[in-house]
């Protein structure tokens, strides 16, 4: 493994930090809550599953100086998430410190949108680089079908509230069994009239539920082609987990996240801290180093940074490996690891 440690001596662009696979990390997923206030049948059962204990999740405190300590490590990007990250109190004060951090490049979040549209003058003003927003559908019953909670109209506020601040939006829409075509058309819709770019996602093995469900995402590329023929992929300039794809006419774009068959692994450049402080390097793996622990019974950054290191080398090719190895019988639910 490669890096450069030039923290002290300004941004760190110019640091390779790889893994075992050589593949370049720069980008850190940061769920600071397990909280929500959607059900999402894809992510909880209806009865819910418990929340974790307050003193169990990390301090704003905590998660700043891991930020900092992956920042002179090489990565530039931060995404916040949740659960919902706007159910936590003081998520907007945090937001404006990690904006202070040296070497973060890219801070962006993703959220449902139920409660963020009070919040989306101080987004503009923190300089947010981007909000994905999580939107299943278009339908008002078919909302609550997914979500068991009645907010449709409280997301579509905010997502008009980004547009209208030029904030970069991504929608983010999970394809589940029985998504039609004509929902897909519709939730296209956006894409053709506004400047976004609209992802349909592999529903993923993370509903929360005891026993683990056999998923049948079929192929949504060969999906989309069919329902869009004029669809065109798009080159990828950086590493991303998302296939783009154009179509004329469109403001936007549609893309496509295969989650669940794992195509991306090979540059996949990211890693994720849970609610919890867990480090994982593979979406699909049961957590690889303590953070919350060696925090709290006082390593030094110093310390905590080989610990880190020490984890990219034995990260696993893929995610088909990391959940063979992590010999689940149950699915975790995304709100507990990080959406």
């Amino acid at each position: 493994m490669t890096i450069r440690h030039t923290k002290s001596t300004g941004p760190n662009s110019d640091i390779n930090l790889l893994d075992n696979h050589d593949r370049r990390i720069t980008y850190l997923r940061l769920s600071i809550t397990d909280r929500c206030n959607l059900r999402c049948r894809y992510c909880r059962p209806e009865e819910g599953v418990p929340f974790i204990p307050h003193e169990e999740i990390l301090r704003f405190e905590e998660l700043e100086r891991l930020v900092s300590i992956f920042s002179a490590l090489g990565i530039n990007k931060v995404r916040l998430t949740g659960g919902e990250p706007f159910s936590r109190r003081g998520f907007l004060p945090f937001l404006t410190r990690l904006r202070k951090v040296e070497g973060i490049q890219y801070l962006h979040i993703t959220t449902n949108g139920v409660k963020t549209k009070r919040y989306l003058d101080e987004l503009a003003t923190i300089g947010l680089n981007g909000i994905n927003l999580s939107l299943d559908t278009l339908d008002h019953k078919r909302f609550w079908k997914i979500t068991r909670r009645d907010y449709l109209k409280a997301v579509l506020q905010t997502m008009h509230g980004v547009l209208a601040r030029n904030i970069p939006l991504k929608i983010n829409s999970v394809v589940l069994k029985d998504t039609s075509d004509d929902e897909i058309i519709q939730l296209a819709g956006l894409a053709r009239d506004f400047p976004i770019t609209l992802r349909f996602i592999e529903r993923m093995p993370f509903s929360g539920t005891m026993r683990a469900e056999k998923l049948e995402n079929g192929n949504l590329s060969k999906r989309l082609k069919r329902i869009f023929p004029a669809i065109e992929e798009c080159t990828a300039a950086l590493p991303t987990t998302a296939r783009i794809f154009s179509l004329p006419e469109y403001k936007g774009t549609i893309g496509i996240i295969q989650g669940y068959s794992r195509l991306f692994c090979s540059t996949c450049n990211k890693v994720r801290i849970t609610p919890t402080g867990m480090l994982k390097t593979c979406l699909y793996d049961n957590g690889v180093l303590d953070l919350k622990k060696m925090l709290r019974t006082g390593s030094d950054d110093k310390e905590i940074e080989s610990a880190i290191l020490s984890c990219l080398q034995k990260r696993c090719i893929n995610g088909h490996e990391a959940e063979l190895l992590a010999k689940r019988s149950a699915e975790p639910s995304m709100a507990s690891i990080g959406g």
